[in-house]
């Protein structure tokens, strides 16, 4: 068994943690050791906003351990899980964490946060969705022809809208013009979107960075939230060491352990971009 060559993303420490740490070294007169590395595949929300980069100076601080991360859709984080080319997975589709489970592949999966799922669109709103149901947005969207951006990248944002195209009693309309499947991020999905005047669902986390992007007024704005539909839950698995003996499974358990504290869940809920909560955590449900 053995592990294919994955780029992941280090932390961006701040100077005072870093500062911090090495005068801790050297006034304690103690050698820096290499630190153990917890490799994680995650999604594209976690990083862009910031998330991870907020959370990886705590973890280590608290535990010695390094967090290394690719960020990536859930579909292709869990191929890396499947792989054995990561310890642990931080993703958004329940479905699909499911059947990483039952296939012997995952192990100890826990609840972390959730946040939503939201359309968003013009200003001018051409199709008229604002206020209205996922499953109204999307017949509405379809009868109109409005330009309508997917990730199409099996992402847990994909998954989602697909569940709701299925939920309005649509066909995926993939072979439509105005169905533009991008296969990227949601920051570049939501671009396009942008650029051809058109709607596309996102995750709240992503768009609140989004919009900070553009200090506040972005080309795009939300039209339609709020349906129990739409709610978007994030959870923690461990790679079965069973299946990659190589897994640190020792790792993924603390950080398990570390995320789901209420002293970490705190940190969560307090995490913000522009004053506003992205991720409302709920370890206890």
């Amino acid at each position: 068994m053995h592990r294919r060559n994955v780029a992941f993303r280090f932390p961006r420490f701040s100077f005072l943690f870093v500062l911090t740490v090495a005068l801790g070294l050297v006034l304690g007169g103690v050698a820096a050791a290499k630190a153990p590395v917890l490799r994680m595949a995650t999604t594209t929300s976690t990083d862009n906003t910031g998330l991870l980069d907020y959370l990886a100076p705590l973890f280590q601080q608290a535990t010695g351990i390094e967090l290394q991360w690719v960020a990536v859709g859930t579909g292709k984080a869990i191929e890396f899980g499947k792989n054995g080319d990561v310890d642990i997975l931080f993703v958004h589709d329940p479905e699909s964490e499911k059947a990483f489970l039952d296939g012997g592949f995952g192990v100890n999966r826990r609840q972390v946060m959730y946040n939503d799922f939201i359309f968003i669109g013009p200003k001018e709103d051409p199709a008229k969705i604002q206020g209205l149901s996922a499953a109204e947005a999307l017949k509405v969207i379809a009868a109109k022809k409005a330009v309508f951006t997917s990730r199409a990248d099996k992402s847990g944002t994909h998954m989602k809208e697909l569940a709701l195209w299925q939920e309005a009693g649509i066909d995926v309309p993939d072979k439509e013009p105005w169905y533009i499947q991008v296969g990227q991020g949601m920051i570049q999905t939501i671009n396009i979107a942008a650029e051809r005047n058109g709607y596309t669902l996102t995750d709240r986390g992503t768009f609140i960075k989004y919009e900070e992007n553009h200090k506040g007024n972005p080309p795009l704005v939300i039209l339609s939230e709020g349906d129990k539909a739409l709610r978007n839950q994030y959870s923690v698995i461990a790679v079965n060491p069973a299946k990659w003996s190589d897994a640190r499974y020792d790792l993924a358990v603390k950080f398990i352990d570390w995320i789901v504290s209420p002293e970490t869940q705190k940190v969560i809920a307090e995490f913000k971009l522009s004053g506003k909560q992205l991720f409302f955590p709920n370890a206890g449900e």
